[in-house]
């Protein structure tokens, strides 16, 4: 088991790191050459600009009872098929039984956009996001451990 963090616009890498090192666990990070990240413990993969590039360097080197931190419901959605674990930067674990709806309703917004209908805009992050992702990720890794 590693864990392997989508870490384009993640505002948990550095949590995520931090609760890996606890438990022994070696992590990758995937970002593009736009974002400057540094770390001596975690593994530090840099892929080009093009779309998707880290998606599918993540999904490459997936395995079964990885852990991804993504917030983007495709990857999960491929993870998932590779028998990896998703969590997203607000601690939802993303798995079989609530995929298909997280992606409905993506495609659902991105139309409603695409029409000029619908504007989303994101919630702040609270630091209750942060202590619902920190309990949950921990509760992955305990449970993936026994």
């Amino acid at each position: 088991m590693k864990i392997i963090i989508d870490a384009d616009g993640c505002p948990v890498v550095d949590l995520t790191i931090k609760i890996a090192k606890e438990y022994k666990i070696g992590v990758t990070i995937v970002k593009n050459y736009s974002h400057e990240i540094h770390d001596d413990y975690a593994t530090i993969i840099t892929v080009d600009l093009a779309p998707d590039s880290a998606d599918y360097y993540i999904v490459n080197i997936t395995k079964e009872n990885d852990i991804v931190v993504t917030q983007d419901y495709g990857l999960a959605a491929m993870v998932l098929s590779k028998l990896g674990i998703c969590i997203n930067q607000n601690g939802l674990v993303i798995s079989k039984n609530n995929i298909d709806e997280l992606l409905r309703r993506r495609h659902f917004n991105s139309e409603l956009r695409r029409k000029h209908k619908y504007y989303t805009k994101a919630k702040k992050r609270e630091s209750d996001n942060n202590l619902e992702f920190e309990n949950n990720l921990r509760a992955l890794i305990e449970k993936m451990l026994m």
